[in-house]
């Protein structure tokens, strides 16, 4: 069963999601009209925005067991495997685990979604 807590999942839930929201630059040099540009900078990735260096060092930061739980439970959420394979996906998780294990789930386009809908299936939800 799922031993990596939820509420650390959750945080990388919501990091995830904001990296997620990252649209390129439409306005290279914000300033120009602040009314419009302070809402556009939210969701643009420039260069120096710390939210997916943010979700790597946290990810980094998790013991091997946790960091193998959260690659399976991304696994389930995305439908690779089910909640009654939650073995067999852990330790496939194990057998792969490399010591790059924030690039590879921020390499997930929707690994926001993905580690939702896997604690889902745990019966667990972030609450927003």
């Amino acid at each position: 069963m799922l031993t990596i807590n939820p509420d650390i999942v959750c945080r990388i839930i919501y990091k995830a999601r904001a990296f997620d929201a990252k649209t390129d630059v439409v306005e290279p040099d914000p300033g120009s009209n602040m009314a419009e540009d302070e809402m556009l900078e939210v969701i643009e990735d420039y260069p120096d925005d710390a939210t997916q260096q943010e979700i790597a060092e946290f990810i980094n930061g998790l013991n091997e067991d946790e960091q193998c739980e959260l690659v399976a439970l991304a696994w389930i959420g995305r439908g690779s495997y089910s909640k009654d394979e939650w073995r067999e996906a852990l330790r496939e998780a194990r057998h792969a685990h490399n010591g790059r294990t924030a690039e590879y789930l921020l390499g997930m386009p929707l690994l926001g979604d993905y580690l939702a809908d896997g604690l889902a299936e745990f019966g667990y939800s972030c609450e927003e």
